[in-house]
């Protein structure tokens, strides 16, 4: 009975002294590289719970007709890893997730179902101002002309 008395104690302890949940949003750019160098933006809304966290995301690719490269537009939920805290003003996650996408150019166009994984790092700059660095690899389901895209960006995270 006092091992139960103990183990209760000890959960309550840890529950009271749980950090509070932690919202951020990100504005980013950068490049989405398959089949060739684009421009890409977009921004993610998150919620962070010490090492998990779990973030909408939204992303918009642009076309390249001359290069064959089609557009992309990802709306994907993403759960993230991430350490408990910044070590020198770094703060790094793992990222895997799914959602739609929708690809198009060439006169072809595919809207289906994606997953994508990904690794990153929240810089602080100032305050709760961050920067954003993220790589991440989609996979498209369906007929895509491109199975994979892989994109790279920097951007700029206010959390609240």
């Amino acid at each position: 009975m006092r091992s139960v008395f103990v183990i209760l104690s000890v959960l309550a302890v840890m529950l009271c002294a749980a950090a509070p949940a932690n919202a951020d949003l990100t504005a980013f750019a950068g490049a989405n590289a398959t089949p060739s160098n684009r421009p890409v933006k977009g921004f993610a809304a998150g919620l962070s719970l010490l090492v998990i966290g779990f973030e909408f995301e939204f992303s918009d690719t642009a076309a390249d007709e001359m290069a064959g490269a089609p557009g992309l537009r990802t709306g994907m939920f993403n759960l993230l890893l991430q350490t408990p805290f910044g070590v020198g003003g770094l703060q790094f996650y793992g990222t895997v997730g799914g959602g739609i996408y929708q690809e198009g150019g060439g006169g072809l166009e595919e809207i289906n179902a994606g997953s994508n994984v990904g690794v990153g790092v929240k810089i602080a700059v100032a305050g709760s101002l961050r920067m954003r660095l993220d790589y991440r690899v989609f996979t498209l389901r369906g007929s895509p002309q491109y199975e994979r895209h892989q994109r790279l960006y920097a951007g700029l995270n206010l959390g609240f």
